[in-house]
């Protein structure tokens, strides 16, 4: 059995063996690895090597940062394919959509490797007699990531190039349900240059986390998974004073308007819908059909469904994965029994699917439910699968209110031929992230990821401006040079820079 340790210090360090989680393949159901989970100990002794690592990365150069981003960021290119067939065989999505996923994480490279012009301060002259002002961002230390099993390198890459950038050191905790590219990632950061200590991989569980959160030294920590747990490290790390930006749960909606064009609705609602199995927290998991569109639409998505092609995440042909673990899996299928005994139409059904070849895999087949009220469970819960759920509305008000009353506000997107109808929805939608005729409106890297409502906790969205600020903090100066005069006998202070001093509050001259 694999054994898969930490990466601290800027080599791999072996567990305590105390405690280790098992790693699944989800395609074969067979357990291929286990993973440390990290005591306390082991968690402060990873963020006392990051501490000690501060002190020299955040006084590097600009220059020297940017030097190695660059040499980063080609050695992820060139291992892309490694990392997505990891990726594949213990997350379970298939490879094509790995490599996508790679690719947006790339994105947020290229970003930090303008680290330099994201990092220009202000400066003003004279604001007050022989009085100058200026300012800049200063690194704010420690950071640490922890992150959920559905993106182990997009995800990641949302938080530390922007922090290595900033010069912070960055602690990682990935989903120890597959951690293995996380170990990968580590070592292509040492090959690229960055110094020992500046990025660090700690596997664990809760244990590990809230160590991670009550250590004195971990000055900002980022979060993506669950409402819940987001709610709990937002308000456990911030009670230690630290910055917390966590992104929680969502439901996201895609509107169908009767004048939209069926089969590019359809065809993209489907990928949005079933595509890495639903484990996507930008997934389209409800459709608000519209009026009359409803009925065409729903026949025409049920064709689809039933014609995705699942399998291994290996095999070239597969369209869609399995989902991550039996657990993941049971809790799914339950859900859409649920759905269909609390009076919904299950129009496909995805129970039961076997693969041959992987008959002990962890499959869900494409799910479609059509008539769902906002009261069931298929609804109301986030279900993290490949399961798509119908709801009717009369007009597109009716949608926008049926967003508005869901509590999450992640991403939403709208499909339609009308400018006015689109207009009218990505101004009255309490969400984060909106597309018009797009159905997963992620943003490029050089804008910020983030929504609304219970799927945010924190004042700052994820990578792109606002991750630069969030990995900062501003320093400002008030300058002033006193004239002198040189003597013999060494250097005296002349008269103009005694004058101007006062005991009431100072204002600028």
């Amino acid at each position: 059995m694999r054994t898969i340790s930490h990466w601290i210090g800027g080599k791999p360090v072996p567990g305590s063996g105390e405690r280790t989680a098992p790693v699944w393949n989800p395609a074969t159901g067979q357990q291929q690895a286990e993973v440390p989970l990290a005591s306390r100990e082991e968690v402060d002794a990873a963020v006392r090597s990051s501490a000690a690592a501060f002190s020299d990365w955040s006084q590097s150069s600009l220059s020297t940062r940017v030097k190695v981003l660059f040499a980063f960021r080609e050695l992820v290119n060139s291992h892309a394919r490694e990392l997505a067939e990891i990726i594949s065989d213990e997350h379970g999505k298939v490879v094509s959509d790995a490599l996508g996923e790679v690719q947006r994480g790339l994105e947020v490279v290229e970003f930090a490797c303008g680290i330099p012009t994201l990092l220009k301060g202000g400066f003003s002259d004279q604001v007050s007699a022989g009085v100058d002002v200026y300012s800049w961002r200063e690194p704010v230390g420690v950071c640490a990531g922890i992150t959920p099993f559905n993106f182990p390198v997009m995800v990641p890459m949302w938080m530390h190039p922007v922090a290595i950038a900033c010069g912070n050191t960055f602690v990682l905790k990935p989903s120890e349900r597959d951690p293995s590219a996380s170990m990968l990632i580590a070592e292509l950061w040492a090959q690229a240059g960055l110094p020992d200590g500046v990025f660090t991989v700690l596997h664990g569980d809760k244990e590990a986390v809230d160590a991670l959160l009550d250590h004195p030294d971990v000055a900002a920590v980022s979060f993506v998974g669950s409402t819940p747990i987001a709610r709990y490290i937002h308000r456990r790390g911030t009670e230690q004073g630290k910055r917390v930006q966590a992104l929680g749960g969502a439901k996201n909606h895609a509107v169908v308007l009767p004048d939209a064009p069926l089969e590019f609705a359809a065809e993209h609602l489907v990928a949005a819908a079933f595509g890495s199995a639903g484990e996507r927290c930008m997934a389209i998991s409800a459709t608000v059909a519209v009026g009359g569109a409803a009925d065409a639409l729903v026949e025409t998505v049920a064709a689809k469904a039933r014609a995705v092609k699942v399998g291994s995440g290996r095999d070239p042909e597969s369209e869609m994965g399995p989902v991550v673990t039996a657990a993941a899996r049971d809790r799914i299928v339950g859900l859409i029994g649920t759905g269909a005994s609390q009076g919904a139409d299950l129009v496909v059904d995805g129970r039961g699917l076997r693969v041959s070849g992987y008959e002990d895999g962890f499959f869900v087949g494409p799910t479609v439910i059509d008539r769902v009220r906002p009261d069931m469970d298929v609804y109301r819960e986030e279900i993290f699968g490949p399961v798509l759920t119908v709801v009717r509305a009369n007009d597109v008000d009716e949608a926008i209110a049926l967003i508005n009353d869901n509590p999450y506000g992640n991403g939403t997107a709208i499909f339609t031929s009308s400018g006015a109808a689109a207009r009218r929805f990505q101004r009255g939608v309490r969400v984060g992230m909106i597309g018009i005729n797009v159905p997963i409106p992620v943003p490029m890297a050089y804008y910020s990821f983030g929504g609304w409502k219970d799927s945010l906790f924190g004042d700052h969205h994820i990578h792109g401006p606002e991750g630069v600020d969030f990995y900062t903090r501003a320093k400002v100066v008030t300058s002033r040079w006193p004239m002198t005069e040189r003597s013999g006998s060494g250097t005296s202070v002349g008269s103009e820079s005694a004058s101007g001093a006062s005991y009431h509050f100072p204002t600028a001259t």
